[in-house]
């Protein structure tokens, strides 16, 4: 265990967590709502410092990040615990189960993902699969060396975090997807077990610091509405319309068995979506064109995707080929 960052002592001799808008209030040896952070005798500690429940070589467009050093590869980590509880989560087993974990230090992860650069054309670290915010101190700690490694930091995260906090890391962050849920309340507080105004903010703030994508899982009849789907669109285009949308087909999974969101429900979202931004992806749909990338003035096919892969198209030096129009795109292509 390492002493945890962002808390407080309470008059009633518990601890008050402020990494979260959850802000557990724990008694001695007990642990938060995320099973991570745990009171021992008046001091609150992270019990997953360093534990690593799984970690690989992934398709940055996997995370998904299309924008970000499209094509290339990211050694993907991560850990357990989560500070909401998702009815249809597809890491369940490891954000809310007690996975088998290897013991790592911020060095040897910095050092394996070091060796990835040359073989598979690799750009850094994401943490990812469970809820890297609660991984906060291995998180920053391992940031912090592998930005003096020259690798890209990647956070892939549910945005639920205090602004304290996420202002501290975010000097040290290239990119992030954030998971948008929803966009009610309601949603939030019946599926998730959270709210939705902080994880707006989270993106709010991070668009300023650092390239954001964002992800929403459209599950069938929950989060689907036109109208709700324009909220979000609304919202997102206010923040800045070059913000990249992926919208994610839910199937059933953990505790939910809804029906597949329906193909026509991800491809009205699209256009609805496409109204008003520049770039609108959708995911869990095989052979889709909504994976590939199209000029938002012109229409020209720019970079096409298949199986997580990317290959440029009409793209020469991050402008479209036909009519000049300059995209957001972060990063080289001197590997395509």
């Amino acid at each position: 265990m390492k002493q945890a960052m962002f808390w407080e002592k309470t008059q009633d001799d518990k601890i008050q967590c402020l990494l979260c808008p959850q802000k557990c209030k724990i008694a001695s040896g007990r642990k938060g709502f995320c099973r991570v952070r745990q009171n021992e005798d008046g001091v609150l500690y992270t019990i997953n410092y360093g534990k690593c429940s799984s970690c690989g070589m992934d398709p940055i467009e996997k995370k998904p990040l299309y924008h970000f050093y499209p094509g290339s590869y990211i050694f993907s980590a991560g850990t357990f615990g989560c500070n909401l509880r998702c009815g249809f989560c597809q890491n369940w087993t490891i954000a809310q189960g007690d996975p088998e974990t290897t013991a790592v230090s911020p060095e040897k992860l910095v050092e394996i993902a070091s060796a990835g650069r040359q073989g598979h054309h690799s750009v850094g670290i994401a943490y990812t699969y469970s809820e890297p915010f609660m991984w906060y101190e291995f998180v920053i700690d391992t940031a912090k060396a592998a930005r003096e490694a020259g690798l890209k930091n990647v956070l892939v995260t549910n945005g639920f975090v205090n602004p304290e906090p996420l202002a501290q890391i975010l000097p040290f962050i290239d990119a992030m997807n954030i998971d948008v849920k929803g966009f009610s309340d309601q949603y939030y507080n019946e599926t998730c077990s959270g709210e939705l105004d902080p994880v707006l903010e989270t993106v709010e703030s991070a668009s300023k610091h650092c390239h954001v994508e964002v992800t929403t899982l459209l599950v069938t009849g929950l989060n689907d509405s036109e109208q709700e789907i324009s909220d979000l669109v609304d919202w997102l285009s206010g923040v800045d319309k070059e913000i990249p949308l992926h919208f994610s087909r839910y199937f059933p999974n953990y505790k939910m068995d809804l029906p597949p969101t329906p193909i026509s429900t991800m491809e009205r979202a699209r256009e609805i979506a496409g109204r008003k931004l520049s770039y609108v992806y959708l995911g869990n749909v095989p052979g889709s064109e909504g994976s590939n990338t199209y000029c938002p003035q012109c229409r020209e096919l720019l970079i096409s995707r298949q199986r997580n892969g990317a290959a440029a198209e009409g793209l020469e030096d991050k402008k479209c080929r036909q009519c000049g129009r300059q995209i957001n795109i972060i990063g080289d292509f001197s590997q395509f």
